[in-house]
């Protein structure tokens, strides 16, 4: 008798699950601070080159207008100054007055540079010049950042499952605010690079250890509502952080800003439990009993002593997801996945689609200064959006099937954004609007993915495929600032990749089976059969029909049969 016993007694999502599961969502409005700050903290406001006979505190805005076709090449195609090189020319009186003509033409690159000062009083991007040449390193941070997010959900996951959630959830997040403060004080760029990648490894364990013990404490009938509602938490920090950068324009107190409530987590360390299901895992009965019997006592629920006499240690997930061959056990990795046509087919599919939802959901929510107007209200529309999102996979996911929410919703964001190049320059405001319309059907389909891949991998190898995906998805967020330094070149450009991409992966999609209703798949076996069309003997298509020639093939690899433990 396992855990799920115990919750047929407690309920599914009691007085004291919706407690504990309230107060490990708010951590996911800390860390949403943290991976859309880059937005505000690297800003690029409108810059110019300062020119030789100007004094090198000169601002944005003292260089008389009508003199800029003297001094910056002007590029038609873009319609824009070229604010990193002017022309080198003897600039005489005579000549900014236009009273003589300077028949040289070449050009200088820039190496002081004025900012407009009007919507950031400071970013990264004005005190260290992260402009022009050196832009590549302003994206290169940000993709620093989602590098350490991809080494923290390695790292946390792994000592979270060997020394429990809790501990690890601590650390984190004392390690989240040491290095959150320390970015805000970096005397140059590589601290500060180094410490925001470190801040971004931390968000794994603090948000995703902080999940997984509110999803282990919820009964199997409110995980879809407790997997959604959670994400709801991070579109409320995601808005919020808009709030920050309204009110605090220097990057340095911004940052210092956006990680000093992370200390108000501290006071959980009393209240928080210990995942019980860990407990267990770990044949640390007693303590989990401890937990069980404080989460009765809230709930008013009596526990029948013969419910604890049975409570058996559950297997180590690791130990429960070995592949068997014969007497001997191994850990599973991907390598079983690649190696039948169906499974490899899927997980590719499933690759792909976990690579741009991750990279077009992060691509849009940087690219709010490239899309023009309001900078701060793109931002807070951006995640706005995001609540009616996750509500709709509340009221359609167990309705309306996996499959065709994940491929609508992607086919849904690529179009918007695609269209969005065919938009009139005059009518900034319908950009916007497709862009929004993107992201929200983007923000659907990055919450279905989850479910969907969950119910695609077997049993045996399930926890490998999503840690895989995961991986994937994280490649995708890497890449994204290098995709909205495009922007700088041609504003639409971000948003046609991602709309193509998106379009891509929604028509990709379809190949899939659906999982809606069905059982899923346990071992290889029935992994490779799932969703695998064979001709019948009255010539019509048929999913898993006779599995014969399947098993012979499954048998024949090494000569051995994997299945689950």
């Amino acid at each position: 008798m396992g855990y799920d016993e115990v919750i047929k007694y407690l309920g599914d999502f009691g007085r004291y699950q919706r407690q504990i599961y309230f107060l490990l969502c708010l951590p996911a409005i800390s860390c949403a601070f943290h991976k859309l700050a880059g937005v505000f903290l690297l800003a690029r406001p409108n810059f110019r080159c300062i020119l030789p006979f100007e004094d090198v505190n000169a601002t944005y805005e003292s260089f008389p207008q009508q003199q800029w076709n003297l001094t910056y090449p002007y590029d038609p195609l873009t319609g824009k100054w070229q604010m990193c090189e002017y022309y080198n020319r003897d600039y005489t009186d005579d000549y900014l007055n236009g009273s003589t003509i300077n028949a040289t033409i070449d050009t200088k690159e820039c190496e002081n540079f004025a900012y407009e000062r009007t919507r950031y009083e400071s970013s990264a991007v004005t005190e260290w010049n992260l402009v022009c040449s050196r832009s590549l390193l302003s994206a290169t941070s940000d993709s620093l950042f989602m590098l350490g997010v991809l080494l923290g959900s390695i790292v946390f996951g792994q000592l979270s499952d060997k020394y429990g959630r809790k501990p690890i959830f601590f650390a984190s997040l004392v390690m989240q605010e040491v290095f959150g403060v320390l970015a805000g004080i970096a005397p140059e760029y590589f601290t500060y690079t180094v410490s925001r990648m470190i801040v971004g490894a931390t968000t794994s364990g603090v948000f995703l250890v902080a999940y997984v013990i509110a999803m282990e404490m919820v009964g199997q009938s409110y995980r879809l509502f407790a997997g959604v509602a959670c994400q709801m938490f991070f579109s409320v920090g995601f808005m919020l952080t808009a709030g920050f950068a309204y009110f605090i324009r220097d990057w340095r107190w911004l940052q210092i800003g956006l990680t000093l409530p992370g200390l108000l987590f501290m006071c959980y360390h009393s209240i928080i439990p210990e995942s019980a299901r860990w407990l267990l895992s770990k044949g640390r009965k007693t303590e989990a009993i401890a937990v069980i019997d404080k989460a009765a006592e809230i709930n008013d629920v009596n526990i029948p002593q013969l419910v604890y006499d049975n409570l058996m240690e559950e297997t180590n997930g690791s130990d429960a997801m070995k592949v068997s061959s014969g007497s001997n056990e191994r850990t599973p990795s991907i390598f079983d996945l690649m190696h039948y046509p169906n499974l490899r087919r899927k997980t590719l599919l499933i690759f792909f689609d976990w690579f741009v939802n991750s990279g077009t959901y992060y691509g849009l929510s940087w690219n709010t200064n490239n899309l023009g107007g309001n900078v701060l209200l793109n931002f807070v529309l951006s995640g706005a959006v995001e609540i009616p999102a996750y509500s709709f996979l509340l009221l359609t996911l167990n309705k309306w099937g996996r499959r065709s929410i994940l491929s609508g919703c992607m086919l849904t964001a690529g179009v918007s954004l695609i269209l969005t190049i065919i938009v009139p320059s005059d009518m900034n405001w319908l950009i916007i609007v497709l862009a929004m319309a993107g992201k929200l059907a983007i923000t659907s389909s990055y919450g279905t993915i989850y479910l969907f891949s969950t119910e695609q991998f077997p049993t045996v190898v399930r926890n490998v495929g999503l840690g895989a995906s995961s991986m994937v998805a994280r490649i995708g967020g890497i890449l994204a600032p290098y995709l909205n330094l495009l922007g700088q070149f041609w504003r639409p450009l971000p948003l046609l990749i991602c709309g193509a991409l998106a379009l891509l992966g929604g028509l990709l999609s379809l190949m899939l089976p659906e999982t809606l209703n069905k059982s899923l798949p346990e071992t290889m076996e029935d992994g490779e059969k799932f969703g695998r069309k064979q001709r019948s003997s009255d010539g019509r298509d048929s999913n898993n029909e006779d599995g014969e020639e399947l098993t012979t093939m499954i048998t024949k690899h090494n000569g051995k049969i994997i299945s689950c433990t």
